[in-house]
């Protein structure tokens, strides 16, 4: 037998070893959930449970290996038996055995994402939209329109009606549309990773005889950060568990921060009304954090209205200068400087750079941060794996300055006019040929016609560059470019179209403080093509607060503490998505172990000016006795 009183708190041991009913786990940041959920299957092994009877629904197959794996150490019990991995690896075992039940062969193939654009490309030609109009939305951005309305289990027109606004228009030839790709995949007998959510839950809503031949198989359900469950999955975990509740659900609502790719936190919230005889249990000790840390992050939780009341403690001790410290920076580059200079301290110190982590809300927050960085020679590394200037949709709209200042850019030029409906790679080489033998005049060209109309305006915004107001004036070129011509295109080029305007927007906030456009386009051009391979790997990470989930450092810096940068301008017009954002900065503070600086710069760089900015509201509801203030007014 697991000496359970002895491997595990009070806490985790009460959630472990509770009755088989239904449950719901509240594991707060840092408390040992995933302890807990091991530990809990082989409590269940121990009480008799077959491990093929039991499933265990993981948000990474790699989550699920690993838990189990730990299992098999704590219980002699052949694991590979449990059904653990992800929703999608669960519901495509489900459909091997049943897909000829819904018109499906059981020999069907999974296709990625990429081969779900290149088909949904195909359907799009083959219905002649992309000639309907040279704004017609990429197969990028529809995928993730068709992904939210299977994970939302909403029509498409409702998600375009809610987070796509800008596609509003085409919403009869975005249906239609769907329907034929939905069609095509079904004629190749091919799903793609949401299709295995959709047609599992279609299966057990149509099938009677199969959904009650899994309620009475599975004996217990656990499911692993169930605040982060799309409406599908908690769907499929509640059509199985409907008749003998034996649910474990082990989340924390106060770190759903995922709405935006179909997470509902309702799921978690509503648990009890869907399962009235659930248990509920508070794991509350946090191993991570400093007591000073988690007192910063009990407050700034608190402001929100629709969660499980909730308070973290330590079970470590305080340390020396353990308050967190608040860094009231003149500006956004005098922030960047004090971090780096606050960063060089440490690593004097002794403290590993890979130990330490800035943090930000949107990408474009750390421009200045990864300038500063590189002329300093610190190492860092990003989780994304792609730097700032190296997204597609900056190397986009700065390759429109690339090819004002440099008319033989051969790279800027086809990167414009790929853009353009009606013109593949072959016309693209053409016209540059055309280009040249022209002496390199863009009036003498002659686009195809689908690509007439963005080529005048292109012609336009180009000949705009040089005019007084504009010369030399990289930032009001840029919005030149973004507003007159560009942000047409970026709506349905990429996925993340609210995101990447606000790259763009933060890009041109930087460049006001250039007195040239070619200094700007060389300052971009030298930081992109810095070669630190050797040296990122063990270097500071920068990383948005989305994708710092799950890890944690030594020493973090949460930086752009700004009223309209964090939380974002749009989430202050929306209760639910403020209550996130507030979620999203209780996330960014629990990732720090023993060090947490929050940051705050009073102005930055816009339209050639300094705008001034309000502190965050997440700052202005900390009690003044939470935080060390420090003032920074400028370095030389």
């Amino acid at each position: 037998m697991i000496p359970y009183e002895i491997e595990l708190n009070e806490e985790q041991k009460k959630a472990v070893t509770a009755p088989l009913g239904p449950i719901l786990v509240i594991a707060g940041a840092g408390s040992g959930k995933t302890r807990t959920l091991t530990y809990r299957v082989a409590y269940l092994i121990e009480k008799g449970i077959k491990p093929e009877r039991i499933i265990l629904a993981t948000f990474t197959n790699k989550a699920a290996k690993e838990m189990l794996s730990r299992v098999e150490r704590l219980v002699k019990a052949d694991t590979t038996r449990i059904w653990g991995g992800t929703f999608h690896h669960l519901c495509n075992k489900i459909l091997r055995y049943h897909a000829n039940e819904i018109g499906f062969g059981q020999n069907f193939t999974i296709i990625d994402r990429e081969d779900s654009i290149h088909l949904l490309a195909d359907c799009i030609n083959q219905l002649n939209l992309k000639n309907s109009s040279k704004f017609f939305p990429s197969p990028e951005a529809l995928i993730e329109v068709f992904s939210l309305s299977i994970n939302k289990a909403k029509p498409v027109w409702r998600i375009i009606e809610e987070s796509f606004s800008h596609f509003s228009v085409f919403c009869e030839e975005i249906s239609k549309l769907q329907s034929f790709y939905i069609e095509r995949k079904r004629k190749s007998l091919i799903f793609d990773y949401d299709d295995l959510l959709f047609y599992t839950v279609k299966l057990f809503q149509e099938k009677e005889k199969i959904l009650k031949f899994y309620q009475c198989y599975f004996e217990y359900i656990l499911v692993d950060e169930y605040q982060d469950t799309s409406r599908i999955q908690a769907e499929f975990i509640d059509l199985i568990g409907k008749s003998h509740q034996r649910v474990m659900a082990v989340g924390d609502d106060a770190q759903s921060i995922y709405s935006w790719r179909g997470a509902e936190i309702e799921n978690m919230l509503s648990f009890s009304k869907r399962y009235p005889a659930s248990l509920i249990i508070n794991i509350k000790t946090n191993y991570r954090c400093t007591p000073e840390i988690l007192a910063l992050a009990n407050a700034a939780i608190e402001g929100n209205r629709f969660q499980f009341p909730k308070e973290l403690k330590a079970a470590r001790q305080s340390l020396q200068k353990a308050k967190p410290e608040l860094l009231l920076c003149s500006s956004a580059i005098v922030q960047s400087q004090a971090i780096a200079e606050i960063i060089q301290d440490f690593r004097d110190q002794g403290i590993d750079p890979k130990e330490i982590a800035i943090l930000y809300r949107a990408h474009f927050h750390a421009i200045e941060i990864q300038l500063e960085l590189t002329h300093r020679k610190i190492p860092f590394e990003i989780t994304s794996g792609i730097r700032f200037f190296e997204q597609a949709h900056i190397k986009d709209i700065c390759s429109f300055l690339r090819f004002f200042v440099n008319p033989y850019d051969e790279t800027a030029f086809k990167r414009i006019v790929k853009m353009f409906a009606g013109i593949g790679p072959k016309t693209v080489s053409k016209l540059w040929d055309q280009y040249l033998s022209s002496s390199t005049s863009l009036e003498k060209l002659s686009p195809p016609k689908a690509a007439e109309q963005p080529w005048m305006n292109w012609l336009d915004i180009h000949k705009a560059l040089a005019f007084p107001e504009l010369a030399n004036k990289p930032s009001k070129q840029l919005e030149k470019i973004l507003y007159g011509f560009y942000s047409e295109y970026l709506k349905v080029l990429y996925e993340g179209y609210q995101r990447r305007l606000e790259d763009i927007e933060g890009l041109i906030s930087f460049a006001a403080d250039f007195n040239s456009t070619e200094d700007f386009l060389s300052q971009i051009s030298l930081l992109t093509g810095v070669d630190t391979a050797h040296e990122e790997k063990n270097g500071v990470r920068l990383s948005t607060i989305h994708q710092a989930k799950g890890l944690e450092w030594k020493v973090v810096f949460i930086i752009m503490l700004c009223e309209g940068l964090f939380p974002s301008n749009y989430s202050l017009n929306y209760p639910h998505l403020l209550e996130e954002e507030r979620r999203l900065f209780y996330v960014a503070a629990t990732r720090a172990k023993d060090r947490l600086f929050l940051c705050y710069p009073a102005s930055r760089s816009f339209n050639n000016r300094q705008l001034s900015c309000l502190p965050s509201r997440f700052l202005e509801e900390l009690p003044q006795q939470l935080v060390v203030k420090t003032k920074v007014q400028k370095f030389l």
